[in-house]
């Protein structure tokens, strides 16, 4: 017997993937812009209700990678969980900005934007929690000024051993021959890596995804939500910014070929980045199918905090976005988040 409603959905939401105006619309968790600046607006979601956590983005990504939509949001997460978070915005990047490398991060946004939501809580120390490379500046900020008020940083799928990742393997073995030159220099040029091949890159590392994307539509044409969250991982690529010129380099130089992490030989702004340095209690978090920071990567964490009073590392099913923003986050990455969180806190109230 035909399913009269199954057919109306699926109608509707044929029409709205071809003609119309998507699945569903854009739905973020409400929030208030703090304070402003170039690559540097800060926002907080909900009102001031418990202990501040900073979402630190990583570069080429939008900033609502914390907040795609219902259902994939660790910032509503986090309000619903008593904490008030706030997110940097670093907004997109021109050519003017070719020369902002890690230096304007480490040194400038991230710590002012620490200092700040610190000062919004009468001074007290702020959890940070860095996706991808937002991790990694996280992590780098944290070795390089260790009076900041932190409290703790989470790193979601943030690489560390960049030998243990398989596709960039080639990169790597090429570069050692090359150096950078073959990655950096039509960058150079125009100024940094331009957002149509930062999306397009993301795409290449799932490649089943994009050519099942037909029959995975036609398959599920009838259930709105699964529609809805592919939707918003869809909108989410196109809306990838591009990378400054000098960062990218870095990136390049310092991490792909040079491992600089995991050797602790970062040099940023004409002196060395000490990861030892690290003071504050650090949860990595790995995805089991993530291709750009495989686990492996990211799990080395353990072996170069040796400053650090905890190092706690949890692997978790998902993507590199999925472990985030996926339908399985709730449970497994943001699961992880709250018990560290509140150990952190207990240990932070023991403490006093």
């Amino acid at each position: 017997m035909l399913d009269t409603r199954r057919l109306i959905t699926s109608a509707r939401n044929a029409w709205g993937l071809s003609f119309g105006d998507g699945i569903e619309g854009r739905r973020r968790t409400p929030s208030t812009l703090i304070s402003e600046g170039p690559h540097r607006d800060l926002y907080r979601f909900g009102e001031i209700q418990g202990r501040p956590v900073l979402l630190v983005p990583p570069l080429a990504v939008p900033a609502y990678c914390y907040d795609l939509r219902p259902g994939q949001s660790l910032a509503s997460h986090l309000v619903r969980g008593g904490h008030t978070p706030y997110a940097l915005d670093y907004g997109t990047m021109q050519y003017t900005d070719r020369h902002m490398g890690f230096e304007s991060w480490i040194d400038g946004i991230i710590p002012d934007a620490i200092r700040a939501v610190s000062e919004l809580h009468d001074g007290t120390d702020v959890s940070v929690i860095g996706w991808s490379l937002g991790g990694t500046m996280t992590l780098l900020t944290a070795s390089a000024h260790s009076d900041l008020p932190i409290a703790s940083i989470t790193a979601i799928g943030t690489p560390v051993d960049y030998t243990k990742i398989p596709t960039i393997s080639p990169l790597r073995l090429i570069g050692g021959y090359t150096g950078d030159r073959p990655l950096t220099t039509a960058t150079d040029l125009i100024g940094g890596l331009p957002a149509p091949l930062v999306q397009a890159s993301y795409r290449v590392t799932a490649p089943q995804r994009e050519l099942l994307k037909p029959w995975f539509i036609a398959k599920n044409l009838h259930n709105t939500e699964t529609l809805a969250r592919m939707e918003s991982i869809d909108t989410f690529m196109a809306d990838m910014p591009g990378y400054p010129g000098r960062a990218f380099r870095q990136i390049c130089r310092q991490l792909i070929l040079g491992n600089g992490l995991y050797k602790n030989t970062i040099v940023l702004g004409g002196r060395s980045i000490d990861l030892s340095e690290l003071n504050v209690p650090v949860l990595a978090i790995g995805g089991t199918s993530d291709v750009i920071a495989p686990a492996a990567s990211v799990a080395a964490i353990r072996s170069v905090l040796t400053g650090s009073p905890s190092v706690r590392f949890e692997e978790v099913p998902g993507s590199h976005l999925g472990i985030v923003a996926g339908p399985t986050s709730e449970n497994s990455t943001w699961a992880r988040i709250d018990s560290f969180l509140k150990d952190v806190t207990q240990q932070m109230v023991t403490a006093l």
